[in-house]
């Protein structure tokens, strides 16, 4: 798949795995629509980039604030006339046990991470129908594929990302391509933002983390399997390989996700 001159829209680029996608992205040449909440964050990660600035536009957004997001894919898809793929990279993640986590920072999760890719999908999925073109990636995790500690409403938002995206390909034309992209340990400031069972923020980096493969790395993979037209594909280390322990050893599985240290 060639990307000079494609209309990538990449939300959750000021930072992690999206900023990472956006700079690869812009120097295949691809014209460029960057969301997340904080605006000078993406004038920053837009002032890295390479070429013409018009060819990067700043959108800013916030996932959560579902009402707001069909306006958001109406702005977008004036900018350049069309949107030829978008890139779910929003989110946030989760560092605390299900009995201590209140209602609504797990419900706050859920609309970010869920709701806000679906509302998103939604507004712009008639635009891609009409013209029987369009590519959606979505990044969610090897913990959309199972459960790990301190993950409960992270891995059920992830989960249902699947859910949602894999009956969505059935429905629609297969000229319409998605994408659905697990993660594993990648070294991102993910671990900073992840929220407690109040709700702050945790602030600090988990070992695993620190430890993970680079985002310029994970960012090539990307970019690799949108290429290849995969549907699903799974990045990072050897915990990657837990998504074929759980399908055929779950009990095995299980007795090691008990036991694993996942911060």
């Amino acid at each position: 798949m060639q990307f000079k001159n494609k209309v990538i829209w990449i939300t959750g680029a000021s930072s992690g795995i999206g900023e990472a996608v956006t700079y690869k992205m812009n120097q295949l040449g691809a014209r460029l629509i960057i969301s997340s909440r904080t605006g000078d964050a993406l004038y920053k990660v837009k002032a890295s980039c390479k070429g013409n600035p018009m060819d990067i536009h700043v959108l800013p957004l916030d996932l959560a604030n579902t009402e707001s997001l069909p306006e958001k894919a109406a702005a977008a898809e004036k900018i350049y006339g069309h949107v030829d793929m978008i890139i779910h990279s929003g989110g946030v993640s989760q560092r605390s046990l299900a009995i201590d986590t209140d209602i609504k920072v797990a419900q706050s999760i859920m609309d970010t991470n869920f709701w806000g890719t679906v509302v998103l999908t939604q507004a712009i999925l008639p635009r891609m129908m009409a013209r029987n073109s369009g590519h959606i990636v979505i990044i969610s995790s090897l913990v959309g594929k199972f459960g790990t500690k301190f993950r409960s409403a992270y891995s059920a938002s992830k989960h249902a990302l699947h859910g949602y995206f894999d009956s969505l390909r059935t429905e629609i034309t297969p000229e319409i391509k998605i994408m659905i992209v697990c993660p594993g340990f990648i070294k991102t400031n993910v671990t900073y933002n992840a929220l407690k069972a109040d709700g702050s923020r945790q602030n600090t980096m988990d070992d695993a983390q620190a430890n993970g493969m680079p985002a310029f790395e994970c960012a090539n993979e990307i970019v690799k399997a949108i290429g290849a037209g995969k549907q699903e594909v799974y990045i990072g280390g050897k915990e990657k390989y837990g998504v074929l322990l759980k399908r055929f050893f779950p009990g095995l599985f299980s007795n090691i996700i008990r036991r694993a240290k996942v911060t």
